[in-house]
């Protein structure tokens, strides 16, 4: 089972991430929307930058909803017929 906490975020707030305290380890290694409006990050502990405010996460999300929501239009490609 994945215990991870996974926060969708607005790309504008790219620079106020601290990759020392998420699973991702650069802007290169994240999870982007298809527009590349959005990313997702994920960690067990939540980062400093989300509770000192710095940054507000347009969602936090479960193992089994990060998956519905990255299954959909916004995030992947549809699959040839």
């Amino acid at each position: 089972m994945n215990n991870l906490t996974y926060n969708i975020i607005n790309i504008s707030d790219l620079e106020n991430i601290d990759f020392s305290q998420i699973y991702e380890t650069s802007a290169d290694t994240i999870r982007k929307s298809l527009d590349k409006s959005q990313f997702i990050i994920k960690y067990n502990t939540e980062p400093s930058f989300i509770t000192d405010g710095s940054l507000v996460p347009v969602g936090t999300y479960n193992y089994d909803e990060i998956l519905e929501i990255l299954a959909g239009s916004d995030w992947s490609e549809p699959m040839p017929e």
